[in-house]
């Protein structure tokens, strides 16, 4: 079977530890649930992901070099 989550179109995945994720909540503020949602089936995320974790996704990006975008794991 393929690993997707290595393909070179799909962007990094990584999982928030706490402290960073207090870190994105602040400057955004938000609380976890007003994050945009990712399911825990999806074949990019790693596979250390749970439902309840916080991924950061860093995509490259035409008009800012990188974009990073963060997803809650949901079931």
């Amino acid at each position: 079977m393929v690993d997707v989550s290595n393909h070179k179109l799909v962007p990094d995945h990584t999982v928030l530890d706490e402290e960073e994720l207090e870190d994105v909540m602040q400057e955004y503020n938000v609380q976890k649930t007003d994050l945009p949602k990712i399911t825990r089936t999806d074949p990019a995320l790693p596979d250390e992901a749970t439902v309840g974790d916080v991924v950061k996704i860093t995509r490259d990006s035409r008009t800012t070099d990188t974009a990073v975008v963060y997803r809650l794991v949901v079931k």
